[in-house]
């Protein structure tokens, strides 16, 4: 199905590409917001992200697996912003930058809260390939291309990532 509807888009079919986004920009925006840990440079990175792909789209390759191609964008874009840090103008809420997340979400956040800040604790480097790994469900090889990173590299972090949220949450249950 998506290389149907990547192939119009493609062909600059507005329709198609609204499908593409409503399809795709809910699990970008919560993988841009565990990246950034900014609901407005999330919104931003998203946007952009699909901006990106629609003049890009000719770029990418028919028959390889879009959502590699879409997540190394995301990714990029994230890090920029990062990058530009106080030379942004901040948006306060996703809802007054009209960035709508299309689809309901599968984790349950009040759940599993202490997860979700510690894997926001980690150091960059770590907490990226740890959302693309275990949020998104990325093999190794696919974050590597994501990333540009050896696999080796890629899985060195996610083992220190683990580590570091292991002790995390051991020592916050310890603590009540």
């Amino acid at each position: 199905m998506d290389d149907i509807l990547l192939q119009r888009v493609r062909n600059k079919d507005k329709e198609a590409f609204e499908e593409l986004y409503n399809k795709y920009a809910g699990f970008a925006a919560r993988t841009a917001l565990a990246i950034t840990r900014s609901n407005a440079l999330a919104s931003d990175a998203v946007q952009e992200t699909f901006v990106r792909v629609y003049f890009n789209i000719d770029k990418f390759k028919p028959g390889n697996p879009f959502e590699p191609w879409l997540y190394r964008i995301l990714v990029n874009e994230c890090m920029r912003l990062l990058k530009r840090g106080s030379r942004i103008t901040y948006v306060d809420s996703y809802s007054e930058s009209g960035l709508e997340i299309p689809h309901e979400d599968d984790h349950y956040f009040e759940e599993y809260e202490e997860l979700y800040q510690a894997i926001g604790d980690l150091e960059e480097k770590i907490r990226i390939p740890i959302v693309l790994k275990y949020l998104k469900g990325f093999r190794e090889t696919e974050i590597a291309e994501i990333l540009k990173l050896n696999v080796n590299t890629v899985k060195s972090r996610l083992y220190k990532g683990r580590q570091k949220l292991k002790k995390a949450i051991t020592g916050s249950l310890k603590g009540r």
